[in-house]
């Protein structure tokens, strides 16, 4: 038995506690761990691999917008439990509170160079931003306001797809989104669509994958199923890089793959040209 009793080591607890929740974030890449404000200076993307982490709305519209420019449309909107969906409401709620958002787009007037465009952003964060009603609506609505004022629409989506609580009344979403870009389109308009990663279900099967252009941020994720999904019923092995941006632009669904800090130059460059 030893004489002296080596006293309970304490400093790394303590150590533990006074440190802040949130200043290192781990890239799910390359493993490199980056403290957030390097993260802020480079868009939130990996200065050792360049892996794009996801951006909420209100980041993503200061990253393409000129500084003052945004004014925001129809944020009234909020979505209600029409199917009486076990704790759906209590879920908008909670992610309300979590996101500050009212659901999971935000839609607005903007400048981009000084080009006036009609802007939509979706943003993961709330119940992974599930298309439903008032997604849809407020798609439509920046689409129509666009037309009507001779303007670029741009939407950058990052989805699941529709949201099942909200059942055929999210999928209608669908038919009027492109219903409303059919007309865009008739009025000669440009719909410039940005695919983030992911984007998958009835949005890419919809105003996702309808643009005069699409672009897509490196390595993000375009599909309809997921691939586990097409795996296990096609029954095949599926290629290399399947649904990455990478692997849609080689079969010709995406135009361009564009990294996040040269995103909003892009952008502007077309709309140079697509609204002469």
């Amino acid at each position: 038995m030893a004489i002296f009793k080596k006293p309970p080591f304490r400093g790394a607890g303590d150590k533990k506690r006074d440190m802040p929740e949130g200043l290192w974030q781990k890239c799910p890449s390359c493993g490199e761990v980056i403290h957030e404000l390097e993260l802020k200076k480079t868009l939130r993307t990996c200065p050792n691999c360049n892996h794009h982490f996801t951006l909420s709305a209100p980041e993503r519209i200061d990253s393409l917008t000129d500084p003052g420019s945004f004014q925001e449309m129809d944020d009234d909107l909020t979505s209600i439990d029409a199917l009486g969906f076990q704790s759906y409401s209590d879920k908008v709620e909670k992610y309300q509170k979590l996101t500050g958002l009212r659901d999971a787009i935000v839609t607005g007037r903007a400048r981009i160079l000084g080009n006036p465009v009609v802007l939509g952003v979706m943003d993961f964060r709330f119940l992974g931003a599930s298309m439903g009603s008032v997604v849809g609506e407020r798609i439509t609505r920046a689409i129509e306001t666009a037309t009507a004022e001779k303007a670029a629409v741009i939407v950058v989506s990052a989805s699941g797809g529709a949201r099942m609580h909200e059942g055929i009344l999210s999928l209608m979403q669908m038919a009027k989104t492109s219903g409303a870009l059919a007309l865009h389109d008739q009025a000669g308009l440009p719909f410039i669509s940005v695919l983030t990663h992911p984007t998958t279900g009835g949005v890419t099967a919809s105003f996702a994958t309808l643009g005069d252009v699409i672009i897509a941020e490196p390595g993000c994720m375009i599909g309809f199923a997921g691939p586990r999904v097409v795996k296990e019923t096609t029954h095949q092995e599926l290629p290399e890089g399947f649904q990455t941006a990478e692997f849609m632009h080689e079969h010709g669904l995406v135009d361009m793959i564009v990294e996040r800090r040269e995103m909003r130059d892009r952008i502007a460059s077309l709309l140079g040209y697509l609204l002469k």
